[in-house]
């Protein structure tokens, strides 16, 4: 006798931490995935070297064929339970311009988690990952300054691996959130209060994402990668006046108080 068991009909993701880079995402997803009530089908792609998965939605080529086959997507994406919630981590979703419109298409209804750290430690802190990788040969303010030279090579997409500066310019990536998703279904989280204070953050998330607390907290790291050197004032004070503007109209959009970004 031949028994046939009928496949499990795949689910869409409930959530996406789309962002920032270098803002505490992989922590948050690695507390997340911990949760007995989220499943994080894509974690096992952060190893590869092809992600097609995680860079669904920022991935060009795939987005230019008439029809899009969402199957790398969903694969994996099968809920233990029906209580279960699937989320997916991709720091470059909130950076990359047609990412938003993309992730509506495909689920109007998804809510999204985005970090945002001071944006002069955040440039810090991807160019020396991208230092520590041995893909950036210059010193951080000449990246930084010849940063607009190196996307001229992309245009007119944007950079990927040395987007240091513009990456941090949030206002009008949090504008373009909003674009698409209302604001109950976006939590954007200060990356400095969810290092400082991770249960409150955590509570905060699993309370926007509707499920209880989690029970116990593992010991995981919110971006505490020791650098070789220290950020010199010049550099700093040169990003700070670089962002001011930016920062005040953050502030506006979201009602935050970032003066702790303008110092020098």
């Amino acid at each position: 006798m031949f028994f046939k068991f009928k496949r499990q009909p795949t689910a869409k993701l409930d959530f996406i931490i789309a962002g920032a880079q270098k803002a505490g995402t992989t922590a948050l997803s690695d507390f997340l995935e911990s949760h007995p009530k989220i499943k994080m089908p894509h974690k096992d792609e952060l190893h590869r070297i092809i992600q097609p998965a995680r860079h669904f939605f920022d991935d060009e080529e795939r987005f230019a064929q008439h029809e899009i086959d969402y199957t790398p997507l969903q694969r994996g994406c099968v809920r233990r339970r029906k209580s279960t919630l699937l989320g997916s981590c991709t720091p470059i979703y909130i950076y990359w311009r047609n990412a938003m419109e993309r992730i509506w298409n495909y689920n109007s209804k998804i809510k999204l988690l985005v970090l945002l750290r001071n944006p002069a430690d955040r440039a810090f802190s991807h160019w020396n990952m991208q230092r520590d990788r041995a893909l950036e040969s210059l010193d951080f303010l000449a990246a930084v300054q010849d940063e607009k030279n190196r996307a001229r090579e992309t245009a007119p997409f944007q950079l990927r691996k040395f987007s240091y500066v513009d990456r941090g310019f949030y206002a009008e990536q949090i504008e373009r959130v909003f674009q698409y998703f209302p604001h109950e279904q976006v939590k954007v989280i200060k990356f400095e209060y969810f290092r400082g204070e991770p249960r409150q953050t955590l509570d905060a998330v699993c309370n926007f994402l509707g499920i209880e607390p989690l029970q116990t907290l593992n010991n995981v790291e919110t971006g505490s990668t020791p650098y070789a050197r220290k950020m010199t004032g010049s550099e700093r004070q040169y990003l700070v006046d670089l962002y001011k503007s930016d920062i005040d109209r953050l502030e506006k959009l979201l009602g935050w108080d970032c003066s702790d970004w303008k110092k020098v």
